[in-house]
Order: C-alpha cells, then sequence, then structure tokens
C-alpha cells in the first residue's frame, strides 16, 4: 500500500465561531448544514410518501374493496411515486452529495455555495408546491409518468397535472443547479494529490450521477414545457388528431427516466462501496473495476429507455437494440455486485447497523436486477408489462436497493453529521424490520403479476385468487411502516442529544472525512490536506503514513479561516422563482389559447419576475468576500 496523506490540519485553533439561530440556518451557505437540511426534509417527505403507499396497500388489502375511492386511489398512486423519485430518494442522496462530496476531497466548501442553497431552497419549494394541491382538491392524479394524452387539457381538464407538471419543472431547476455545482467542485476543488482515482468510491459514483443529472433533467424539460402550451396556449405537440404524437412524451419521459434509475441508485452503492471495506476491515476489492464500471452504467444508461416501450410498436430492430443495450447494462452492474461480494470475503466483518443495511442491499439488489434482466427480453416483457411483476423488480430495485443503501449511509455518516451514535439495538430492529418487510410486500407481487394482476388497479375481482398474496403485500407494509417508525425515533433521539459521543473516527475508518472533528467544523480543514494515497487517513493511523488528523498550523497564535458569508438572496431568489410558476395556475388547463388569460398572467407574472430580477441582480452585487 503506498504511504499515506501528509498534512491535514484539522485540531488547530482556529479563530472562526459558526453563527446559531432560526436565522442561520435560513441564510447558511455551508454545505453541511445544507446536507442536513436536505436529510432532514426528504426524510419528512419520506415519511409523507410512505403513509401514501399505506393507503393503497390498504386499499388492495381485499378484492372489490372501497375503503378509498378510485379518485384518491389515482392520487395516492401518483403522489407515492412522485414524492419518492423527486421529494425522497434524490434529495436524500443530495444531503450526502452536499455533506460528503467537499470532506472527501480535502474542500472547504462547493464550488458555488450561494447556488448550492438556493438548489435546496427550490427543492424545498418544488415540493410543497406539488402537496399544496391537496389543499386545494386538485391533487396529481396521471401518474408519475404523466402519458399524454391522459394529461392534456382534454382529460385532465381541472389543475390537477398543473401542479404537478409546475412542480416538477422547479425540482428539476433545482436538480440542473446542484449537478453544475458539484461537477465544478469536483474538478476544481480536489486538495492537493487527490487526483481522479484517489478520491473515495462515493465521489466518483455521485460525479458521475452529476452528469446524468445535467444530461438527462432537460430532456424532462422540454417534455414539461411543450406539455404546457398544450395545455395552455393549444399547441398540438401530443394531441393526434391535429397531427401531434403521445410516443413523443414517451420518448422525452423515459429519456429523462431511465438514466434517473441511475440516479436513483448509484448514490447508494457508492455509499455502500464506503461502509463494506470498513466493517470487512479490507481495502475494497478491485476498486478501479468499481470505478469504471459506475462510469459504464452511466454511459450505458442513456442507450435503454425505449425498453420502457417494447410494447408501442417500435418495430424489431428499435426492439432488438434497446434489448441489446438492457442486457449490457447488467455486466458493470454485475461487476459493482462481485466486487462488493469478494470485499466482505475472508474480511473480518462487523455486523454492526450501517454494514447490515449494505449486506442488505447487495443481496436485494441482486433480486431487483435479476428480474430486470428478465424485462430486457421483448417478449417476456410484452407479457409482464403493467402487471404487478413490473412493480415488483424496481420496487426492489429502489426500495431494496437504493433505500437500503441510503439507510447504511444514514446509520453511517449520522456520528459524522451530528457528533453522536445512534442506537444501535434500536437500528438493528429496524433493519429487521425492513428486511422482513420488503420481502413480504414485493416477492408476492411477483406471482400477482404472473397471475395476470394488472398495476394502478384501485380493485381487483373476487375469485381470482389474488387476495392471499396481496393481503401479505399489506402485511408486509406495515413491517415497513414500523421500521421507519423505529428508525425516525432513533434519528429524533440524536437530534435531541441522546446516545454517547461519536469521536472523530467511530468505525476506523479510511478517508479524509474521518480525520476531522466530528461534527466538523463550520471551515472543515484548518489547513488543507495533500494528499499521497486513496486510503490517506488509513495510511496515517495504520500503516506508518504522516499525520493526518493531528497536524498543527505552523506560527503562533489564532489563525483565521475565511469562509462565503451567509447570505438571504438564495431563498428570496427562490420564493420568486417560484411565485412565478404558481401564477400560471389560475389560467392553466384551458387547453386553448386565450387572450384575456395571458394578458392577466403576464400582468402577475411581469411583476414577480422584476422581483425575481432585483433578487439576482442583488445577489450579484453582493459583497461575497470570505471572511
Amino acid at each position: 500500500m503506498s504511504t499515506a496523506a501528509t498534512h491535514v490540519a484539522t485540531h488547530a485553533h482556529v479563530e472562526h465561531e459558526e453563527e446559531t439561530g432560526l436565522w442561520s440556518w435560513i441564510t447558511t451557505v455551508d454545505h453541511k448544514r445544507i446536507g442536513k437540511l436536505y436529510l432532514i426534509s426528504s426524510l419528512l417527505f419520506f415519511a409523507l410518501g410512505g403513509l401514501e403507499a399505506l393507503m393503497i396497500r390498504m386499499q388492495l388489502f381485499r378484492p372489490e374493496n372501497n375503503f378509498i375511492s378510485a379518485q384518491f386511489y389515482n392520487e395516492m398512486f401518483t403522489m407515492h411515486a412522485t414524492t419518492m423519485v423527486f421529494l425522497a430518494i434524490m434529495p436524500l442522496s443530495a444531503a450526502f452529495f452536499n455533506f460528503l462530496i467537499p470532506l472527501q476531497i480535502g474542500a472547504r466548501d462547493v464550488a458555488f455555495p450561494r447556488m448550492n442553497a438556493l438548489s435546496f431552497w427550490l427543492f424545498l419549494f418544488g415540493g410543497l408546491f406539488i402537496n399544496s394541491s391537496f389543499l386545494f382538491h386538485a391533487a396529481p392524479d396521471g401518474g408519475w409518468f404523466g402519458y399524454a394524452n391522459l394529461t392534456g387539457s382534454k382529460y385532465s381538464p381541472g389543475h390537477s397535472i398543473d401542479f404537478w407538471m409546475l412542480g416538477l419543472a422547479i425540482l428539476g431547476n433545482s436538480s440542473m443547479m446542484a449537478g453544475f455545482n458539484f461537477i465544478t467542485t469536483i474538478l476544481n476543488l480536489r486538495a492537493p494529490g487527490m487526483t481522479l482515482f484517489r478520491m473515495p468510491i462515493f465521489t466518483w459514483m455521485s460525479f458521475v450521477v452529476q452528469f446524468l443529472v445535467v444530461m438527462s433533467f432537460p430532456m424532462i424539460t422540454v417534455g414539461l414545457i411543450l406539455l404546457i402550451f398544450d395545455r395552455n396556449y393549444g399547441t398540438n405537440f401530443y394531441f393526434p388528431p391535429n397531427g401531434g404524437d403521445p410516443l413523443l412524451w414517451q420518448h422525452l419521459f423515459w429519456l429523462f427516466g431511465h438514466p434517473e434509475v441511475y440516479i436513483l441508485i448509484l448514490p447508494a452503492m457508492g455509499i455502500v462501496s464506503e461502509v463494506l471495506p470498513v466493517f470487512a476491515r479490507k481495502p475494497l476489492f478491485g476498486a478501479p473495476f468499481v470505478i469504471f464500471s459506475g462510469i459504464m452504467i452511466g454511459f450505458v444508461g442513456f442507450g435503454v429507455w425505449s425498453h420502457h416501450m417494447f410494447t408501442v410498436g417500435l418495430g424489431p430492430v428499435a426492439d432488438s437494440a434497446f434489448a441489446t443495450t438492457t442486457m449490457l447494462i447488467a455486466v458493470p452492474t454485475a461487476v459493482k455486485i462481485f466486487n462488493w461480494i469478494f470485499t466482505m470475503w475472508g474480511g473480518k466483518i462487523s455486523f454492526k447497523t450501517p454494514n447490515l443495511f449494505a449486506i442488505t442491499f447487495v443481496f436485494l439488489f441482486t433480486i431487483g436486477g435479476l428480474s430486470g434482466v428478465m424485462h430486457a427480453s421483448p417478449p417476456i416483457d410484452l407479457q409482464q408489462q403493467d402487471s404487478y411483476f413490473i412493480v415488483a423488480h424496481f420496487h426492489y430495485v429502489l426500495v431494496g436497493g437504493a433505500l437500503m443503501g441510503l439507510f447504511s449511509g444514514i446509520y453511517f455518516y449520522w456520528p459524522k453529521m451530528f457528533g453522536r451514535m445512534l442506537n444501535e439495538r434500536l437500528g438493528q430492529i429496524s433493519w429487521a424490520l425492513f428486511f422482513i418487510g420488503i420481502n413480504v410486500t414485493f416477492f408476492p407481487m411477483h406471482f400477482l403479476g404472473a397471475m395476470g394482476m394488472i398495476r394502478r388497479s384501485w380493485q381487483y375481482p373476487a375469485g381470482a385468487g389474488l387476495d392471499m398474496y396481496n393481503q401479505m403485500a399489506t402485511v408486509g407494509a406495515f413491517f415497513i411502516f414500523f421500521a421507519v417508525l423505529v428508525s425516525f425515533i432513533n434519528f429524533a433521539r440524536g437530534l435531541m442529544g441522546h446516545g454517547e459521543l461519536a469521536g472523530d473516527d467511530p468505525w476506523d475508518a479510511a478517508t479524509l472525512e474521518w480525520s476531522i472533528p466530528s461534527p466538523p467544523p463550520h471551515y472543515n480543514f484548518a489547513k488543507l490536506p495533500t494528499v499521497h494515497s486513496d486510503r490517506p487517513f488509513w495510511d496515517e493511523k495504520h500503516e506508518g503514513g504522516p499525520a493526518v488528523s493531528q497536524a498543527k498550523i505552523a506560527g503562533p497564535g489564532p489563525h483565521h479561516v475565511a469562509m462565503p458569508p451567509s447570505s438571504y438572496w438564495p431563498i428570496l431568489v427562490a420564493v420568486f422563482q417560484g411565485l412565478v410558476f404558481v401564477a400560471f395556475i389560475p389560467g392553466s388547463g384551458s387547453g386553448a389559447f386565450n387572450y384575456d388569460a395571458f394578458l392577466k398572467q403576464v400582468m402577475i407574472q411581469g411583476p414577480i419576475a422584476l422581483g425575481m430580477l432585483f433578487c439576482i441582480l442583488a445577489w450579484v452585487r453582493e459583497d461575497d468576500t470570505p471572511r
């Protein structure tokens, strides 16, 4: 193993007090605080999405049930998927992007701290905006995929789809800002000696994800803009009688939607690649292969979108091409799985809560991946499409995979974020309930799909033999509910100061973030590190390398570390930008251009846009000299 890294002054006396109080959180541009804001808000949205899932499962507990109405079921189905994808799993990943990337590469903050804050406030506003539709009895009900022409003004004449499409536009803006910010941060702010292939695996997977974000979100943005024009200004991009094509929406949506799957899963893969080596007491097996397989997943992920469209009649040539690429993408995924298995093989494995979630990720994600390979065959997909077999597949990938990986990360990095250990017993109880619940809920859905139960169905007939498996799935959903509840109790105890103090390095880890205090100071590193290996902190502790954690700044007296100042302009820009979208609602959904309604919108949106412009100009002129 190469000799370690070098001088990272972290415990030195530094003259820099961090602000406290509610206002300091509203105006913060500190990447660590923004990461915590993402974590707490996404967990709350996750709880909301889970309650929506319970409503769905309670409706399907028995045949021909009327626990909720068909309309409310459509709203729950749409909002559950939208919430989990855009408001829970994605921002949970963003919490780790924000908190960890600068720490892992030896930087003091992200490249654009104020834009980072704006990204969070836009995310929060977008999530609240979509969910505010419930207050107006106009919750989105067209499915998270928003297929044309069901989302057109003819079939969805109210404002439900308007809340959905405008909310997604806000969230897309947030994600694009974050993507460019993290790409710039990783390329330009790495510590001396931190070459690309010395970066931790989580940062590498995050790096790939940011490229997926900035290349895929424009696709859905274009699709949403065309839908806005169809619904508001009488255009016909998706309306067949006037020359439009509803398949255009499907192509645009899945050009975003399938890379989105890897946007959701790659961060969890990165976390698992950090957790497993720590608890196996071994380096990650074949780390370069893990990196290149992640890159390949990102690259090939843009060439598989039409496997979602095998049933629309694209023809044998297109079907063959997309079947091939879909099977091909299984190769780098399998490479990662074998790397994780060989990392554990022969290791001194410790079954702490983070590792239990990480091992569960490998097992459950493999099940989801194997059923995914089945869908790569068009003849098989013709049978399974729109059945509960598909529901089982993507829940094993996103719940058994992405969510388990993210919970592993929460339990692993909570001590670094908040300075206290989570309760191990509660963590293991939560893990056990999760493991039982996921399998009892989603494995029977394979049988439901094979027996012909279609997805998105409000009811199913009695006497079809579907009762037992649906009842098992509903019981399993309550296991997941209690698993989440136990973890939330654990998190709440941690936030209230319960639990033992963590110390700087409670897991005996290998990378730079563990060399600094827990929680990290505002400035991260008093002196930026110089890195000589891919495991700098491990080398210092176990290989006789130069001191990382205890190095001091040379020279007498206190030392000041210049940091970006707080700013209230990001939240103001987010508010005005959000209000621009809100102003679309009153005159939307008519499907035809109305000059009077258009003029009214201009009269409303014009002053709001001027307010946003003023805030942006004030932002640009603000004194952002580090201090």
